[in-house]
């Protein structure tokens, strides 16, 4: 499912519809295909372009993307390793190398902060306890690590990362956001080192033994989503 959602709006999600005011499916002429990269960060980056002249409101992007790898403005060519297959996009985000693909929730987040506070650690926190929220819903405890962008939980007693997060801010309206593993094929982490680091897990809500639809987790980020008042 891919959603775009007008902040402050009905934000709601009854009898498994959305409100067509708030809501367009990847089949409407202004969503980009689901599986082309390069036009998502084009229709992103002319919404914040209309969120910065006041054109347009703030906005929620929900969506997965195809296989592939992305290198943050952090990230380094090494840690995407010689046995890696899958095509790999050079972005704006924030943040080093990580693995995008099906079975992962795309947050896209464009706010314009010049209305709340302009406070980029604020923010990139804000995300942190959405997921957070997000993550307890499913009675999954996730955690900030001192140092360690992302949100990380406990497995076998060593910290497995299930979101990362790699935002992108100009003129105060923010772009990018967070991806949430809920059930993607964890094997392609096994070719990149992700977000630098090489001594830590990847995890997801299946691989922590939690069976959900996306359509549930989608209704779990609305409701805690700290955008909609």
């Amino acid at each position: 499912m891919l959603v775009k959602m007008d902040v402050n709006k009905n934000m709601s999600k009854k009898s498994n519809t959305y409100n067509d005011e708030t809501v367009e499916k990847n089949s409407t002429p202004s969503a980009p295909p689901l599986h082309c990269y390069t036009a998502t960060l084009e229709w992103m980056s002319t919404r914040v372009s209309a969120i910065q002249a006041g054109t347009e409101p703030e906005c929620l992007w929900f969506l997965e993307h195809p296989p592939l790898y992305t290198l943050g403005t952090s990230g380094k060519a090494l840690d995407i390793l010689p046995s890696a297959t899958l095509p790999t996009f050079q972005t704006g985000r924030g943040g080093q190398v990580t693995y995008h693909g099906p079975g992962q929730r795309i947050v896209y987040a464009m706010i314009d902060l010049r209305k709340r506070e302009q406070d980029l650690r604020l923010y990139v926190a804000t995300l942190e306890e959405w997921i957070i929220q997000a993550l307890a819903h499913f009675e999954i405890k996730g955690e900030r690590r001192p140092g360690r962008v992302g949100i990380w939980v406990e497995k076998k007693r060593k910290d497995h990362k299930i979101a990362a997060l790699g935002v992108r801010v100009q003129k105060w309206v923010t772009s990018h956001g967070f991806a949430l593993n809920v059930s993607p094929d964890l094997t392609a982490y096994q070719h990149i080192v992700p977000c630098g680091l090489s001594q830590y897990g990847v995890t997801s809500l299946a691989d922590l033994g939690v069976t959900v639809t996306m359509e549930e987790v989608d209704e779990v980020l609305i409701k805690t989503c700290p955008f909609n008042t």
